[in-house]
């Protein structure tokens, strides 16, 4: 069973930017993003989220590198359409993989006594495995909707163009079980209003 979700937890989007859509960028010349319905998917949660006013979080990333268009300064570091941070949300900005690392995150979830996430986000083999990876371990009750992420196609280092829905499987495959539990939209939301007895949390490593 996994039990009802209430002011215990948090909602936490990272990375919904404009610039995750330079596929190019991140996945060369025939760069190539999966699921085109995830933003739909988090902004779905996300109202869900703010009708039960539960806490709410958001991670930026400010990269460092030259060439990233994930940089606060520039138009696509903003967010996407539809999505907007407000008052009471929590907001960190980063520039790392993981939402912990050289943030106030972990304090300000901790500062009202959150201590389960629901994450979406993008990427989903980069910031938010990192981010899944550092919750499970730091002791959250962590919990990875997959169809509110997405990722795009990984050149491997012999060359070969790893497809984005076959990357983002993998990385799923790998946290779920281990630093988190895998679950449906419909279950994220079901969990908003009731224990769902039909589901078994299998986050590990504790």
């Amino acid at each position: 069973m996994i039990h009802q979700f209430g002011s215990e937890t948090c909602l936490l989007l990272i990375d919904v930017q404009v610039g995750v859509d330079d596929v190019i960028h991140w996945g060369g010349l025939n760069g190539r993003r999966n699921n085109p319905d995830a933003e739909q998917c988090m902004l779905s949660l996300l109202t869900a989220w703010r009708e039960m006013e539960l806490p709410v979080a958001f991670t930026l990333h400010d990269s460092v590198e030259e060439n990233s268009p994930l940089k606060l300064d520039l138009p696509s570091g903003s967010l996407k359409p539809g999505f907007v941070i407000e008052d009471d949300d929590i907001c960190v900005t980063k520039s790392v993989n993981s939402g912990f690392v050289g943030t106030s995150l972990d304090t300000d979830l901790r500062s009202i006594d959150v201590s389960r996430l629901v994450v979406v986000g993008f990427f989903t083999n980069m910031c938010v495995e990192t981010t899944v990876r550092m919750a499970g371990n730091m002791g959250y009750d962590t919990y990875l909707v997959p169809d509110g992420c997405a990722t795009t196609n990984r050149i491997g280092i012999d060359g070969a163009d790893h497809d984005p829905e076959i990357v983002h499987a993998m990385t799923v495959a790998n946290l779920h079980g281990e630093f988190c539990t895998a679950i449906k939209p419909s279950d994220a939301m079901g969990l908003l209003s009731a224990d769902a007895a039909h589901l078994n949390r299998v986050q590990g490593n504790e």
